[in-house]
């Protein structure tokens, strides 16, 4: 397993570590020893980032890993997230509210002080409130959280989280067919120490290689019921790809997976490759996955042919429905 460090609090995290939305809620029932045993199966492999929030099943996510950890002595970095489980406005987004929110995450996680707390995808106005961040500071320096960032959507939120001067990470997603952080954010959050969590890196399993035009998702999976955007951004969502379009594109990246390699483990290693990404985060829903994605990290950078294919494919098919929206 390979380490990067997050430049602005000096912690390193394993390379790929491992998404927990799906241990919460959103992509079909998932039970606690299920969960405990994909947890289980992603720290033995050598993870030691776990990403959740406190919406992910209404605190259920960070209950399952609060359980974990009380029988895990490694040292495994937690990052969590804030701001969903309300009406999006600015307004919102205050000192008082911030308090009872982390407040809540240390009960559920069981933890006096969190590793990580990121504002989940707020209105573009937050970024730019500087009373906010004073907040955000003050919750450090009351030892509340060890260090802030952001979860964003667009590159625009990107760029203007990366200049504060106190934000220790930037989530966004980052994926075969989504490259347009390539061409500002990634070298900007390099310049600045900035930690870079790459987030949705199989485009909801649609660069998992696993689906066909006859998949179906159940009724409570995000997969189903959010494919234009019904219940949240719809770029959570197949990267914000059309499920077709996705498939033909995945049938073309086949052409360039290694030797060895599964699809999801092509895609997972495109992202590692990428210059300035601390972590990347996929999710799994059993034991068997989580290994499956943690050994991504201990394949060889992917060959130039491979990354030039990603870019055609990303261009010919992805580009007109993507790039301008995020």
């Amino acid at each position: 397993m390979e380490y990067r460090q997050f430049g602005r609090i000096g912690r390193d995290a394993s390379v790929v570590g491992l998404g927990a939305w799906q241990l919460g809620a959103d992509w079909g029932e998932v039970s606690t020893d299920d969960a405990l045993a994909t947890l289980d199966a992603a720290v033995d492999a050598g993870a030691t980032f776990i990403d959740t929030a406190d919406v992910y099943g209404d605190g259920r996510s960070e209950q399952v890993i609060g359980q974990f950890l009380r029988r895990r002595p490694e040292p495994i970095m937690v990052a969590t997230k804030m701001g969903r489980r309300v009406p999006q406005e600015h307004a919102n987004y205050t000192a008082a509210n911030f308090k009872a929110w982390t407040d809540r995450s240390r009960a559920n996680l069981g933890v006096d002080r969190l590793d990580l707390v990121q504002l989940h995808c707020p209105p573009t106005a937050v970024f730019q409130d500087d009373q906010i961040f004073d907040a955000l500071d003050g919750l450090v320096d009351n030892g509340a959280i060890a260090a802030y960032g952001v979860s964003v959507e667009t590159v625009e939120q990107a760029l203007i989280a990366i200049a504060r001067p106190h934000v220790a990470s930037v989530q966004i997603i980052l994926n075969a067919f989504r490259l347009k952080p390539l061409d500002q954010v990634l070298p900007a959050a390099q310049a600045a120490g900035v930690g870079i969590i790459a987030r949705v890196p199989l485009a909801s399993g649609l660069l998992s290689g696993r689906y066909d035009a006859h998949t179906t998702f159940g009724a409570d999976d995000h997969r189903n019921y959010n494919r234009h955007g019904e219940a949240f951004d719809v770029g959570e969502t197949f990267s914000g790809v059309d499920f077709e379009t996705g498939l033909r594109a995945v049938e073309r990246l086949r052409a360039f997976v290694p030797a060895g390699q599964t699809m999801a483990q092509f895609a997972l290693r495109w992202v590692i490759d990428q210059p300035g990404v601390t972590v990347v985060i996929p999710g799994a829903r059993g034991p068997e996955q989580a290994r499956g994605n943690l050994a991504a990290a201990e394949l060889p950078a992917l060959p130039p042919a491979a990354l030039a294919g990603v870019r055609e494919t990303y261009d010919e098919l992805i580009r007109p429905a993507v790039h301008d929206r995020w």
